[in-house]
């Protein structure tokens, strides 16, 4: 049976966050992931997360200037400062709450030197999070939710690791991204399986439950577990409501 992560910036959403990792683990999930639960006093988190037994698998890097436009700074020429400061930041929360995996994210840019800044930004992140046994995760986003975003294939993702070298930098695979971006994404699965680091899932093209769409997600996950992968698989969908009511397909597709 497949293993799910609740992806807790959209689901159960409307819940403080300790309470979501609570929901989480009555409605049957394996793990929890977050987005940016920085807010969030660490105790807190660590306490929920013990009276559930379930495990944070990864949280993001700060946004940066949300109100300003801003969604990543690690691909920014001349914001290092404030990059690694972000970085520094979800670093010292995983290493607190026991999150192996930090989404470090890029950012909207088309400089001609976002791509050695993001080499240099993600050397910093690795370097900074390895001695915690704490993975850095680089995720490719669509056009359409993204316009702009550094970071937009599979392929572009890879050329940025094998650069970057470093033993615990991977590539997050988002279903959802990766069909509106790239489609393909059996055969993107199997081409980069060697390099992945976390795989997420939601609806396409609207990011619903995943039962409703494009994706037929039973033959997905299959195929994921086919191909050896056995780590839980992240809902990062958007319930548009309650969540609860969205749940059924976990049995149907599970």
């Amino acid at each position: 049976m497949t293993k799910l992560s609740a992806n807790l910036g959209f689901l159960w959403a409307d819940l403080p966050l300790p309470d979501a990792i609570r929901a989480a683990k009555a409605h049957g999930f394996d793990a929890v992931e977050c987005h940016w639960p920085y807010d969030v006093p660490t105790a807190d988190v660590i306490a929920a997360l013990e009276e559930t037994g379930l495990s944070m698998l990864g949280l993001n890097t700060s946004r940066g200037d949300v109100a300003g436009g801003e969604n990543g700074l690690s691909a920014l020429p001349r914001r290092e400062k404030d990059a690694r400061k972000a970085i520094d930041q979800a670093v010292e929360y995983a290493k607190a709450i026991g999150c192996g995996k930090i989404h470090v994210m890029a950012g909207f840019t088309s400089d001609l030197s976002a791509h050695a800044t993001f080499v240099d930004n993600l050397r910093y992140a690795c370097r900074a999070a390895a001695p915690h046994g704490i993975s850095i995760l680089i995720e490719p986003l669509n056009r359409y939710d993204a316009p702009g975003y550094f970071l937009k294939t599979t392929a572009q993702a890879r050329a940025i690791i094998e650069e970057v070298d470093e033993t615990n930098l991977a590539l997050m695979f988002d279903c959802y991204h990766v069909q509106l971006t790239e489609g393909d994404l059996s055969h993107r699965l199997e081409q980069n399986l060697d390099i992945i680091g976390h795989i997420q899932f939601a609806g396409v093209p609207a990011r619903g439950r995943p039962d409703v769409g494009e994706i037929n997600f039973s033959h997905v996950f299959d195929h994921i577990a086919s191909l050896g992968y056995t780590a839980p698989l992240g809902a990062e969908y958007k319930p548009g409501g309650p969540t609860e009511p969205t749940l059924d397909w976990m049995t149907s597709l599970s």
